[in-house]
């Protein structure tokens, strides 16, 4: 189950799995559109048997990309890309709102046996470039597992607000628009898999957005291919995404329809402040399958895989 990565030097590092020869995602960082709030991404990201379970730059949103780290409204600026929701206005092309997340070094970039890392160093910017926030994230490849077809990916970041003035992340939700808590860790799909099932370990469904759990689970069928895919979207404990110690809770966005979209948002009905100085940490893991998951299948492999 050897891994290897291929490194295109100022561009993108794929991460393959050489048993089955299936390039498992790349994280593509080189800079692209302004107007899409340029920042890294993962995409593709592929199932252990080739089976594609993002989508890139779609037609209805052009700053979808992959999964990536976004902060949709964060001090007035926008670094999620496109338009900026503006309550009573609705969705405004607003250039000067939008800012971007640059690359800056690896750390760390290695692929052993059964493992690939890749840590880097970021900076988050607005419109205007002044220096907002400097980031530290580590994307780990881990539980390879041919016999149940799947992989795990982990996110880690530390973003530590270098203004002198407090960071506001919040979203088109805290800014008056209903159910549209999205901002920090999104994917989106591939246009196949909408409609797909969504359930976390207590639910199933449409009554899903805005809920507090865990996890969350989305499985969907291919076009193109037989068969379907299982993606699970898990919190770090020491997320304390609940909020249980008096830290900022976390709720799902979750969208089946018009399209396939999971975030784990930062901040959904509230917003979140970072003040000077200060580092916002969040770890996720995210299981890539090959196959139908269900609850039982999915809350097993869940426990068999501690953090």
């Amino acid at each position: 189950m050897t891994l290897a990565l291929i490194h295109a030097h100022g561009d993108r590092i794929t991460v393959v799995h050489e048993a089955s020869g299936t390039e498992l995602f790349a994280y593509v960082y080189r800079p692209e559109a302004a107007w899409e709030a340029p920042k890294p991404y993962l995409h593709p990201i592929r199932t252990l048997s080739g089976g594609l379970v993002t989508d890139y730059r779609p037609n209805d949103h052009r700053w979808h990309k992959g999964l990536q780290l976004t902060a949709s409204h964060l001090s007035g600026q926008n670094l999620w890309g496109g338009n900026t929701y503006v309550h009573g206005e609705g969705y405004l092309p607003l250039p000067e709102r939008v800012g971007s997340m640059a690359h800056v070094a690896f750390d760390d970039v290695h692929a052993r046996v059964d493992s690939a890392v890749i840590a880097e160093r970021l900076t988050w910017h607005p419109h205007g470039g002044e220096l907002w926030a400097e980031e530290e994230r580590r994307i780990e490849v881990r539980d390879v597992d041919p016999e149940s077809g799947s992989w795990s990916l982990t996110w880690t970041s530390a973003a530590t607000n270098r203004r002198d003035e407090p960071l506001r992340f919040g979203s088109p939700t805290t800014h008056g628009r209903p159910a549209a808590g999205y901002t920090g860790l999104f994917w989106r799909g591939p246009r196949a898999f909408r409609g797909g099932r969504v359930f976390t370990a207590e639910a199933d469904g449409g009554d899903l957005m805005g809920v507090q759990a865990p996890w969350l689970a989305y499985v969907a069928e291919h076009d193109g291919r037989d068969g379907h895919a299982t993606l699970v979207f898990e919190h770090a404990p020491s997320n304390d995404h609940l909020g249980e110690k008096g830290t900022h809770p976390a709720h799902w966005f979750v969208r089946s329809d018009p399209f396939a979209a999971v975030a784990p948002s930062w901040a959904f009905h509230d917003e979140l402040v970072l003040d000077p100085g200060e580092t916002l940490s969040r770890a996720y893991r995210v299981v890539i399958a090959d196959g139908a998951w269900d609850r039982d299948k999915v809350a097993a492999h869940l426990a068999g895989h501690a953090w």
